[in-house]
């Protein structure tokens, strides 16, 4: 079997017509008053769906005569996208460190899973999820120190409510583009969150809260990270749409959502013009699991790019990037790789048999078909 840990990589995708591009050059372009170089005020993000531990996946990373864990082949063929942009924000679906290492129902994965996981340019992590407070206080408490000690940003549990005011909302910032990150989870599996600790719970009194802090920091979007809706349903819930609105009514430009496990569709708001529009992701699906079943088996990565000019920020770029987990055999060791779909789609020769490929091709098309339906839907981005 053929496999690659370094590819290099080459984007091409037509998002916006010569009109328009000519618009955002005079928007986002400003000359230095002592020089003749131009610079964009611009700042791009990837945002990933669920980073999953299963006890599978935590027993192929271990290996036997080091006695560590290594994760870096998860990320390998995604790396050259998540370094491409200014900040890779994706959704930490267990707590870490606490021994023993389990997978479902109750996850705890080796610290090396996040250590991997910024190697390869994630620098972001959204914490509030249904799996936050798996292994109790102790658990979650570890979870964050590792987190800190990694100097990995990341929001959407707490410590305690001093904490959480001097950290939140959290900011990001590249040129002269401030971005407030807030997130949210529907429960936590019905464990209760022992005191002084913190979990985002999506209550419209706790949105109302953050939102009104984040605007406190004069930020030119806020971005809500959300867990919610229905395990493995195609299509977004009522409650999905209506907190959407509801999001989307107090100042939340775009939102991105998670748990479902499947992909969602990926929409812009009607009748909006290019500086108004609101966008929601209501699935992003998994990243990297072992529910290895038709659909969720892959995932999808959304890649935006901001740009500013006199106080006014736009998208200016969006795009989908299809992912898909192989899992290979080398040796009798079993090895996770997420690929990016459309690299391989018409590659049957990297797959160790016809099997997987047609797997991946299943999906390939099931997505597409679901992402692209909708008028209002973001374009894929192809990886050649």
């Amino acid at each position: 079997m053929k496999v690659k840990l370094i590819i290099l990589l080459y984007f091409s995708c037509h998002l916006v017509s010569a009109q328009e591009e000519n618009d955002f050059q005079k928007l986002f372009f400003f000359k230095k008053k002592d020089t003749s170089v131009f610079v964009k005020h611009e700042l791009s993000l990837i945002f990933v769906g669920d980073i999953m531990g299963h006890l599978s996946q935590i027993k192929s990373a271990y290996h036997k005569r080091t006695r560590t864990y290594q994760y870096d082949t998860i990320f390998s063929y995604m790396k050259p996208i998540f370094k491409s942009v200014d900040f890779t924000i994706a959704n930490l679906e267990v707590t870490l460190g606490t021994k023993p290492y389990s997978g479902y129902p109750s996850f705890s994965s080796p610290k090396e899973l996040v250590i991997a996981a910024k190697k390869a340019g994630i620098n972001v992590l959204v914490t509030a999820n249904n799996h936050s407070y798996d292994k109790g206080k102790k658990g979650f408490k570890k979870t964050l120190k590792i987190l800190d000690s990694l100097q990995i940003l990341h929001t959407g549990t707490f410590y305690n409510p001093q904490q959480k005011n001097s950290v939140t909302p959290l900011i990001i910032e590249k040129n002269g583009i401030k971005i407030a990150v807030i997130n949210f989870t529907y429960g936590t599996n019905g464990v209760k969150v022992v005191h002084p600790n913190i979990v985002n719970y999506l209550d419209t009194l706790t949105i109302q809260k953050s939102i009104s802090k984040a605007k406190l920091k004069h930020p030119d979007k806020i971005i809500a990270f959300v867990h919610w809706g229905k395990e493995y349903k195609d299509a977004p819930s009522k409650n999905q749409q209506k907190l959407n609105a509801f999001f989307n009514k107090n100042g939340v430009d775009i939102v991105v959502g998670s748990h479902p496990h499947v992909v969602q569709p990926i929409l812009f708001s009607e009748n909006e013009g290019v500086q108004t529009r609101k966008l929601v992701a209501y699935s992003l699906g998994n990243f990297v699991s072992h529910q290895r079943a038709f659909r969720k088996d892959g995932g999808v990565v959304l890649q935006l790019t901001f740009a500013k000019k006199n106080k006014k920020t736009i998208i200016k770029n969006s795009a989908y990037i299809l992912t898909w987990v192989y899992v290979p055999k080398i040796k009798k060791k079993k090895y996770y790789l997420v690929l990016p779909a459309s690299k391989f789609e018409n590659n049957p020769t990297f797959f160790e048999d016809e099997k997987a490929f047609l797997k991946m091709k299943k999906f390939i098309t099931h997505a597409r078909n679901l992402l692209n339906k909708d008028i209002n839907a973001v374009l894929e981005k192809k990886i050649n």
